[in-house]
């Protein structure tokens, strides 16, 4: 072996590291299609915020793995999912990422019309055609689930357990699923939402977010609240951990200064603390006293992923017009950070040099575990 190689298998390394997953697995198209398939379109992929979708009619198309999702709510409410399909000829339904429709959806090609529930409402000469059952040229549904304020959908026929995966993440994380119920996520209001166009694979972000061995390095706000980050260990390497403010530190906002009223549930052990969980694939929950912090990501490609980040406040908070700058503005600049470095990784996942992948220190350890997860579900 030469000078500068690094060894190509775990029991080669020296106990400290463990090895990464392979550059290709960031580039390759045939690898991002098959997490397609076997992991954003199997399991539970965190959509829409709810609040978004006020009132029957109102729409969000939203791409999961390679299919185009329609999600709208129905005349009683209830939120309503289906893929963005004509079933005449395949014609997409509807183009645009949001909108609003007062009575059905209608295919501009034919005008095959749908109800909010999905169903074959109208198509030209459809009356002559008796044999054709409406229900069964319905479009195709989608399994729905609402939680923490936002739908959750999944495309599989069967879909794997809610509560074993999603709520499973959270409990995995806090100890338990009731440690999130004070921060009263789905009660909260949007404050502030920032969209980021990131040129660089998934899977570079979800690892980025979950150590903090960067921290001290491109970090520098985060570490002046979140003292303990500057030594290298995320809050997520321990399950329940909150990371505390810094001792002069008197809220969670880019220049340490006071940030807003608390929220009332949480509980004293909680105050004055940051909590940062996945839910794989695509979710970041960040929870603080006075806020909370919900990115969605919405992989598009092996070197491109839309991250859609969430500022969300009491509701009085957010219609009183109080200044919530200081605090949008801290996880912004972490966020610019965090996005700016995984453009640099990814830039390198075709080199050589990361052929057989690189190495996690200790600190990193845990981002093992997301690796097999991912090899698990690709094979």
């Amino acid at each position: 072996m030469t000078t500068g190689e690094l060894p190509t298998t775990e029991s080669q390394l020296p106990e400290s590291l463990r090895e990464t997953l392979p550059g290709h697995y960031y580039t390759e198209p045939g690898i991002f299609r098959l997490e397609q398939a076997t992991i954003f379109e199997a399991g539970w992929f965190c959509a829409v915020r709810s609040a978004d979708l006020a009132k029957p009619g109102q729409f969000e198309t939203v791409q999961i793995g390679r299919e185009s999702v329609l999600v709208t709510r129905n005349r009683s409410g209830a939120v309503k999912a289906h893929l963005n399909v004509c079933r005449h000829r395949g014609a997409r339904l509807c183009t645009e990422e949001s909108g609003e429709v007062r009575r059905s959806f209608q295919c501009p090609y034919h005008a095959w019309t749908y109800s909010f529930d999905g169903e074959l409402i109208a198509a030209p000469n459809l009356n002559a055609m008796d044999d054709v059952d409406r229900t069964e040229y319905g479009l195709r549904g989608v399994h729905v689930r609402e939680w923490l304020g936002y739908v959750w959908l999944c495309l599989a026929e069967e879909p794997p357990s809610f509560d074993d995966t999603v709520i499973g993440d959270v409990t995995n994380r806090l100890g338990t699923p009731d440690a999130i119920v004070g921060y009263q996520v789905a009660d909260l209001k949007l404050g502030r939402r920032i969209e980021y166009d990131v040129k660089a694979n998934w899977k570079q972000i979800v690892e980025n977010f979950m150590e903090c061995y960067h921290c001290a390095t491109i970090h520098p706000e985060l570490t002046e609240v979140l003292p303990e980050f500057a030594d290298g260990l995320a809050a997520q390497y321990f399950v329940g951990h909150g990371a505390e403010f810094g001792e002069d530190i008197e809220g969670f906002t880019v220049d340490g200064s006071a940030g807003l009223a608390k929220l009332p549930g949480v509980n004293e052990e909680q105050d004055r603390r940051y909590y940062a969980i996945t839910v794989r694939p695509q979710v970041f929950i960040n929870l603080v006293p006075d806020h909370v912090v919900f990115h969605r990501m919405f992989p598009l490609a092996p070197d491109r992923t839309l991250v859609r980040c969430d500022w969300l406040y009491l509701p009085e908070v957010v219609d009183s017009g109080a200044d919530i700058d200081r605090s949008v503005e801290l996880f912004h600049r972490v966020n610019q950070q965090d996005f700016d470095a995984c453009e640099r990784c990814q830039l390198a996942m075709d080199s050589r040099s990361y052929a057989s992948g690189g190495v996690l220190v200790p600190s990193e350890h845990h981002i093992a575990e997301f690796h097999d997860w991912v090899r698990e579900r690709t094979g």
